[in-house]
């Protein structure tokens, strides 16, 4: 039996293993896999940073260079920029404002341009004004006395027909409610162009006579009307005097505390712009002091309805002095009790 011998094999014939390889596992495989993938991704970057920096990638003979998808830095600054509200607003908002500005500055440039766009708008204007349904034909006054309607259309001063547009109703409102009779009044514009006017009067409370006349005071001491005699208002109580038009409502509250002889009840007057007095029929008075006048006169009621003093032969009931109320006789009387006292003193004698 010859013996072996080992030769060295030669360098262009490949050697193969004595022993077959052992066979993969599913787990060798996928790394194995995973591995290629990964030296490949590797490769791409770094031939797609040396593409970047100017070198060129080596390609293999006869393959199609492919375009890079990804933008150029400038690009991406840029589309950056656009994302930016600042951006949006001036490509939306202010570029078009700005064009718009220049086109209306250069138009209306020109001095004829701007008179012809004026007389179109005034035109335009006029025919809107002056439509139908925009006209007022007619004014109707509610709430008031025919004297009072009449001062309320001399005072509105409105040519009928006339555009609602022309009509300011708040100044007309004012304009009213300045009459001296009026005490609220409200304006507005009704359906068929009727523009009507609904006024609440002043309700006159009392007469004022002073040097000028007589003249109708409400409760609040506003002129309301101006009379030529006493007797066209003999309804109202009379109040006289300087200042008596302005302590209306102290006089009302006189009046009413003097409502027991309401029928001999004359008036009052205003004696110094300090105090009143209550004028009786027949020529008798009241002398009220300047404090307390209501507590005073409550006092002179309770005293005449004790010794009925206000029905005696007396000229006036002085309480001016709340501690010392004085009679004051009249003349006929004054005579009288001198005569009766000449008369005791003579018998005594």
């Amino acid at each position: 039996m010859q013996p072996l011998i080992a030769t060295r094999p030669s360098r262009g014939t490949p050697t193969k293993s004595a022993r077959p390889e052992p066979a993969k596992t599913p787990e060798q495989s996928a790394q194995e896999k995973r591995a290629n993938l990964i030296s490949r991704a590797v490769a791409n970057v770094q031939a797609n940073m040396n593409t970047g920096k100017g070198g060129a990638k080596p390609q293999p003979d006869g393959e199609r260079v492919k375009a890079d998808p990804a933008p150029s830095r400038a690009a991406y600054r840029m589309q950056r920029v656009m994302l930016t509200p600042a951006y949006r607003l001036t490509i939306r908002v202010i570029f078009p404002f700005l064009i718009a500005l220049v086109v209306a500055t250069v138009y209306l440039s020109d001095e004829e341009r701007r008179d012809n766009l004026l007389l179109t708008f005034n035109d335009v204007r006029n025919q809107i004004e002056t439509r139908p349904e925009f006209m007022v034909k007619l004014m109707a006054v509610d709430g008031a006395s025919d004297e009072t309607e009449a001062d309320i259309r001399e005072v509105a001063q409105i040519d009928f027909p006339i555009s609602t547009f022309d009509l300011d109703l708040d100044a007309l409102r004012e304009t009213i409610q300045g009459l001296p009779a009026v005490g609220h009044a409200s304006a507005r514009i009704r359906q068929q162009g009727v523009l009507e006017i609904d006024v609440v009067e002043r309700d006159p409370a009392l007469l004022w006579r002073s040097r000028d006349g007589i003249r109708v005071l409400d409760k609040t001491g506003i002129e309301i009307a101006e009379l030529d005699t006493r007797a066209a208002r003999p309804d109202l109580p009379v109040v006289a005097g300087f200042g008596a038009n302005d302590r209306t409502e102290e006089a009302l509250r006189l009046i009413r505390i003097a409502s027991p002889f309401a029928d001999r009840l004359r008036g009052l007057e205003r004696i110094g712009n300090r105090r009143w007095d209550v004028v009786l029929h027949p020529d008798m008075r009241i002398m009220l002091p300047d404090e307390q006048p209501e507590l005073a006169l409550e006092r002179a009621i309770a005293l005449h309805e004790a010794q009925d003093v206000l029905n005696r032969d007396v000229a006036a009931l002085d309480l001016r002095l709340a501690a010392r109320p004085t009679i004051r006789m009249n003349a006929p009387a004054l005579e009288r009790w001198r005569q009766i006292k000449d008369v005791y003193l003579g018998a005594g004698n």
